[in-house]
């Protein structure tokens, strides 16, 4: 049993101290500049959990620059860091521009941020930009000022003039990766590939999930690694959501229908009918939320 596993183990059995128990996780994680002294392990899930041993994804890079590095938030699991680093040279091949500028992995330590966003918690999670780069040789001032570029329309139904074959192939070649297991992109660039999509397209195009908020970049979404026992894998599986198929159909129609114009409630709530309980918003967890092993993720040197 390795170092790790067992300090991880033994936290398992231990109830937090109540005083930091009641601490907001974000506060207690967004504390920490660097990753713990642990091997890497990613621990619970992609929106509620932490992780060890994290390595940084280098500021500059042969085809990538590290973007916003005042929120120290390029870190990552190793094999994050070398999915992002192969992605990269894959970007300047295919002749999106000189490669990636890299966005939000995660905080040292993992763990719920202290803004922004729900996910990137275990290390397994990385935006990148829809701005090809042009220059690699951006300054730490460049990279807090300048700003991605829109790859959806203000109505979100449809993709800019900034789309072409290049960011689709720079997808579908990310998405066939098998260390991937889905891609956050905006409903109307989803809706663009499926115009031409084909059989052979399903196994990577169903990986490609539609959702609120990434006009500006993609959110790439690791499988867990082979061995990392702490880590849940995201359920369900892309292939069940998209029920064996590519994604292509009224679910993803949905986002750019109903979820823009929503049907108007009919009928009137029944007065002894309870609200469901508010789901708490991971900034709101506090340490006794996450997998007990995170105490020994915060209390490593």
């Amino acid at each position: 049993m390795s170092r790790l596993t067992a300090a991880l183990l033994a936290a398992a059995l231990l109830a937090p101290p109540p005083a930091e128990a009641q601490q907001l996780a974000k506060d207690l994680f967004g504390a920490h500049k660097l990753p713990s002294a642990q091997e890497p392990t990613p621990i619970g899930s992609y929106s509620k959990g932490c992780a060890a041993g994290l390595l940084k994804m280098p500021e500059n890079g042969p085809h990538w620059q590290a973007m916003r590095l005042s929120r120290n938030r390029n870190w990552g699991h190793p094999v994050m860091v070398e999915f992002l680093m192969d992605l990269s040279y894959a970007a300047s091949q295919i002749g999106w521009g000189k490669g990636l500028y890299i966005g939000d992995i995660s905080q040292p330590r993992g763990g719920p941020m202290l803004t922004g966003h729900a996910s990137h918690q275990i290390g397994l999670d990385a935006d990148i930009w829809w701005l090809a780069p042009q220059r690699l040789d951006l300054s730490v001032a460049e990279r807090e000022s300048l700003s991605s570029i829109p790859m959806r329309s203000a109505d979100q139904k449809s993709v800019t003039r900034a789309w072409g074959p290049t960011a689709h192939n720079l997808l579908k070649i990310a998405a066939s990766d098998p260390r991937v297991d889905r891609i956050f992109v905006a409903a109307a660039i989803k809706l663009e590939i499926c115009r031409t999509a084909k059989k052979s397209d399903t196994a990577w195009l169903q990986k490609i999930r539609p959702v609120a908020g990434h006009d500006t970049h993609f959110h790439v979404r690791l499988k867990c690694p082979a061995g990392t026992r702490f880590c849940e894998t995201q359920t369900p599986t892309v292939s069940d959501l998209s029920k064996g198929g590519n994604g292509c159909d009224e679910t993803l129609t949905w986002w750019v229908t109903d979820y823009l114009n929503p049907p108007k409630a009919t009928g009137k709530k029944d007065p002894n009918e309870e609200d469901p309980p508010k789901k708490k918003h991971p900034r709101q967890f506090t340490l006794a939320d996450l997998p007990n092993q995170c105490q020994a993720v915060l209390a490593s040197d």
